[in-house]
């Protein structure tokens, strides 16, 4: 099977396409290079450098660099007192969902991560021997999570540096694509979710995170007071004033939260189109929309849900305005594309 080395770690080339022309990608020494177009891709501190710039009519608002810039001088999430395997594992556990997600993926399942950031959880992921690619725009924040994993000797897990909308794999070529906390921070995110949703082999999943409409307002709210005041009364916001949280933590949630320069807004309703479109089932939605169920450790992530109906999740959604408080007023999606 033909392989590239990183960092004495092989990628698998087969599952790869040139982000520019669609042609096959061959190995050159450490070099990539598109058997079509003959484009060469080079890899730099072990991680592979595939990215390729949007190419949209002039016409047509592109927030990429703006927001590669962003995260350049704001890697998000940072390692706060992950220094080995073990405490990154106890911080993922703390969360319910990252802990229901590492329990129930198979072990060989083929992974990418879209919007990986510094790779925590792609890392995390990683453990239990699974195919893990972490991909994301900013080349330093993929260098801490190769960072990282290098130094755990994690060796389940990939690094690669790509464009959401140009994404240098085959279709159908991975179980599992998650996209959480990113679509919404891109110029097009229907359009990014149809782009990553085709990665997805038939029978797989994608799993996808997005601001909520209704569950962002008190966000919204504290944004627009610390702009109007030069960022005073951050204590409206209860995780600037935990004492168990570092002073680094701290700032990065800040500046992720209230600082950055895009941002959109969705809803269930809205996504559910996304899914049905782009050839998939709804499996369930973290919030359920059901209004007397709520996510509890001994569901089953990727078995189906019934979806409430139109009055009662409509309720549900309303009643996020009350949640975001702490959580910055999120959601996720999971959908299982059909055979």
């Amino acid at each position: 099977m033909p392989t590239t080395m990183i960092n004495q770690r092989p990628i698998d080339v087969t599952i790869l396409e040139c982000p520019g022309c669609g042609g096959d990608l061959d190995i050159k020494g450490n070099v990539i290079v598109c058997t079509q177009c003959q484009q060469e891709f080079e890899q730099f501190d072990g991680i592979q450098q595939l990215f390729w710039p949007n190419e949209w009519s002039s016409n047509r608002t592109d927030v990429t660099n703006q927001v590669k810039a962003f995260y350049e001088g704001n890697p998000f999430p940072n390692y706060d007192a992950c220094d080995s395997v073990g405490s990154l594992a106890a911080k993922a556990k703390k969360g319910l969902f990252a802990r229901m997600l590492d329990e129930q993926i198979p072990s060989g399942a083929r992974i990418i991560e879209c919007g990986c950031g510094t790779g925590q959880l792609s890392n995390f992921l990683s453990i239990r021997n699974r195919k893990v690619i972490g991909a994301d725009m900013c080349l330093n924040s993929l260098q801490l999570g190769q960072q990282f994993a290098r130094e755990q000797h994690l060796e389940n897990v990939r690094f690669i540096q790509m464009n959401l909308f140009r994404p240098p794999f085959k279709s159908g070529s991975f179980h599992l694509v998650i996209s959480n906390g990113v679509l919404h921070h891109t110029s097009d995110p229907r359009g990014g979710f149809e782009v990553i949703s085709r990665l997805v082999t038939p029978g797989g999943y994608i799993l996808i995170g997005l601001y909520h409409h209704w569950g962002r307002m008190i966000t919204d709210t504290r944004q627009f007071i610390f702009k109007t005041t030069g960022d005073r009364f951050k204590s409206l916001d209860p995780n600037l004033i935990d004492a168990t949280t570092s002073d680094v933590k701290k700032k990065t949630w800040f500046n992720d939260q209230y600082k950055h320069p895009h941002e959109s807004k969705h809803t269930i309703r809205e996504t559910l189109h996304w899914l049905e479109n782009a050839g998939f089932d709804f499996v369930r939605s973290i919030p359920t929309t059901h209004l007397f169920k709520n996510l509890s450790a001994d569901k089953k992530l990727f078995t189906p849900e019934p979806i409430a109906g139109n009055i009662e999740t409509m309720t549900k959604e309303v009643l996020e305005i009350f949640k975001g408080r702490r959580e910055g007023g999120f959601f996720t999606m999971i959908g299982r594309k059909r055979n």
